[in-house]
């Protein structure tokens, strides 16, 4: 039953519901973009075949997705793939169609789709001149905290100043309970959303772990921490963000978009990033949590501590690191993190 049938007076263009919806949640520009493209592009194909969105089947979704190989890489179509996914799955939370024909799609999509495409092979060498390039404090400390933590760009967003545990600090704070033993770490929570409130802050990205997690920070990234702290703008929000702007936006909380910005420049200048490169090709926020996963796990030999400190484990795995911080985690990373400064 289409939407005219059903006489609903929701969404009467769906896509720019959700692009709204998307804009209301903090997603930048550019991904508004991107997603009204890709959207657009299928919704096209669908009218041509005398259908609306809320009327696609799986079988629908699937031709489009396999029509496109060929015409664009495979990342390319696995990223496409998810934004269909993204947006059947939002309307159908909210009511505005009956169900997501994406959920099926993804179970057979077939394997030749890349979602974890070959990336740069960067050495730890070559990406340790590459941060002695970085000189901007908080440039230089969002650079060495992704690489030494492997947090997503809107995850290092949410950290607040009581996020962040430093035994060895001239400045004074109160961090969170859940350090309270673990001195030199970062608590990176599961609980942000997009659009909630956390901290008394409202939030412009969520945390997608699975679980808390509680990575530990070695001497050289507390010692680009302090540097950073001594010039820290006084942040806006009563939240106390670690991360706060020093340009336009003074002492604002740090957003994803400007997270990318900073790595973007940087990548630019070293030859790591061009417009129109694929995953394939650029250095981004999301590369850096490639390169930490990589060389960690190829270090420790051990896959459970890096899924641990990734955030993407089950509970009873959650649960042993926990218990053993101390030992499990603190000492391995501690022995295996590269260096980078």
């Amino acid at each position: 039953m289409s939407r005219a049938e059903r006489g609903s007076t929701d969404a009467e263009d769906p896509v720019a519901y959700f692009l709204d919806d998307i804009t209301f949640q903090g997603k930048s520009q550019r991904t508004r973009d991107a997603y009204e493209r890709v959207l657009r592009e299928f919704e096209a194909y669908l009218s041509e075949r005398g259908l609306d969105l809320d009327e696609a089947n799986h079988r629908d979704c699937m031709a489009w997705i396999h029509q496109l190989r060929g015409s664009v890489g495979e990342s390319t179509v696995a990223t496409y793939a998810s934004y269909l996914h993204r947006f059947y799955g939002y309307m159908t939370e909210v009511g505005t169609f009956e169900e997501n024909p994406m959920a099926l799609v993804l179970e057979e999509i077939d394997e030749s789709i890349n979602v974890d495409p070959e990336r740069r092979d960067i050495t730890v060498p070559a990406m340790r001149s590459f941060v002695a390039e970085v000189t901007h404090p908080l440039d230089r400390a969002v650079v060495v905290t992704l690489l030494k933590t492997g947090m997503r760009a809107g995850e290092l967003c949410n950290l607040d100043r009581r996020d962040l545990s430093l035994s060895d600090s001239p400045f004074e704070w109160t961090h969170r309970p859940q350090l309270d033993g673990k001195p030199d770490s970062i608590y990176v929570d599961d609980a942000p959303s997009a659009g909630q409130a956390y901290n008394g802050q409202v939030r412009t990205a969520s945390n997608k772990r699975k679980r808390a997690t509680t990575i530990p920070v070695d001497d050289e990234l507390a010692a680009v921490l302090v540097e950073w702290l001594a010039v820290r703008p006084d942040p806006r929000a009563d939240a106390d963000p670690l991360f706060a702007s020093t340009t336009d936006e003074w002492g604002k909380r740090l957003t994803p978009d400007m997270v990318h910005h900073i790595v973007e420049t940087h990548a630019r200048d070293q030859g790591w990033y061009r417009d129109g490169g694929g995953a394939e090709e650029n250095v981004t926020p999301h590369y850096f949590r490639h390169f930490f996963t990589t060389h960690l796990r190829d270090r420790t030999g051990d896959r459970g501590i890096v899924k641990y400190l990734r955030g993407d484990v089950a509970q009873d795995i959650i649960d042993t690191y926990t218990h053993d911080w101390g030992d499990r985690v603190r000492e391995v990373y501690a022995d295996h993190i590269y260096r980078l400064l």
